[in-house]
């Protein structure tokens, strides 16, 4: 089963999107397998972190703009090259088991679309495999 997502971001930030990769796999009805969660953007990304203390969250997009700062050395003219640094090492895609038609996540893990060029109209997919 593949599922596409919409999603409306504002600012730079984590969305949580974890009922929504948990909604598809209920309706995918598969017992046991793996969801893949996937961002086909290229400033943005999929993460499982933290999701009890959002100064987690707070933390990380910190030190995204410290480690990766926008300088004026960068030749993309759109002017998001920090942007697109930050997707790439945070990745595109996120795996997460599934046993019992429920995600495998620890108890304070979730999954996270982040948005660093927004805000922008986004999509994001979830694809359900049995195992």
């Amino acid at each position: 089963m593949l599922k596409t997502f919409n999603l409306r971001t504002g600012e730079t930030g984590f969305y949580n999107i974890t009922s929504y990769v948990r909604q598809a796999v209920m309706e995918s009805g598969v017992i046991s397998g793996i969801a893949v969660v996937f961002c086909p953007h290229t400033t943005a990304a999929i993460t499982i972190n933290e999701n009890a203390d959002p100064d987690v969250q707070t933390d990380l997009l910190f030190a995204f703009e410290k480690t990766f700062p926008d300088r004026p050395q960068f030749k993309h003219c759109e002017g998001n090259s920090a942007a697109h640094l930050r997707a790439s090492c945070v990745g595109a895609s996120e795996t997460v088991a599934i046993d019992d038609n429920r995600l495998v996540l620890g108890t304070w893990q979730g999954i996270y679309f982040v948005e660093f060029d927004g805000p922008r109209d986004r999509k994001f997919i979830v694809k359900i495999m049995r195992g």
